[in-house]
């Protein structure tokens, strides 16, 4: 026969047990928070991909990750710096999202996965980009697609990761990084 003081010892256990794995349960969930995972998967398809800043050009079949989302932003972003020109008939594709224009490879502008671009919310902004101690200040003018590609529109180029910042090769120079090799790790803030 169970005392009124033994059940209540295991009724107070059993709150203590159920509240713990309730916490537990919720700090999983919000250390899962600002995490971003692939959407979708794209499927590739190769074309006339133009190759003057040594992309990556989609194979026939191959599945790529579509993202559309980014990680958090903050004072200091990690994130990876590619190379792009955005210069008519090069490796940027089209015209720019945020002008409609194209732009020469002494400006320093970028291009921001999906995510960071926000549906054009940051056009026209200027961020600031370091790496290896220098910084430079460059214009957001186009997004890098994170959900799109493997088309003409997109030079025939997988879709984005969710951490690119696509660099024009003034952006290069300023921070005197090596354009050869193509991707950096570097930090971003907004102005």
């Amino acid at each position: 026969m169970v005392t009124a003081r033994a059940a209540a010892t295991m009724a107070m256990f059993l709150l203590v047990a159920l509240s713990a794995s309730h916490m537990v349960s919720s700090l999983r969930l919000a250390a899962g928070l600002g995490v971003c995972r692939a959407s979708g998967y794209l499927p590739g398809q190769s074309g006339n991909c133009e190759k003057s800043n040594d992309p990556d050009c989609c194979e026939d079949g191959k599945m790529y990750p579509q993202y559309r989302c980014s990680p958090p932003v903050t004072a200091s972003t990690k994130a990876v710096l590619t190379l792009n020109s955005f210069e008519k008939g090069k490796d940027g594709g089209g015209p720019s999202e945020c002008d409609n224009a194209y732009h020469s490879d002494e400006e320093k502008v970028v291009a921001l996965s999906t995510g960071w671009f926000s549906n054009m919310a940051r056009c026209g902004h200027r961020i600031k980009i370091s790496a290896n101690g220098n910084s430079v200040y460059a214009k957001v003018v186009d997004e890098c697609d994170s959900v799109h590609g493997c088309d003409d529109e997109h030079n025939f180029e997988p879709p984005c990761d969710n951490n690119i910042v696509d660099a024009s090769p003034a952006v290069w120079d300023a921070l005197g990084l090596d354009q050869s090799v193509g991707m950096v790790d570097i930090t971003w803030s907004e102005e």
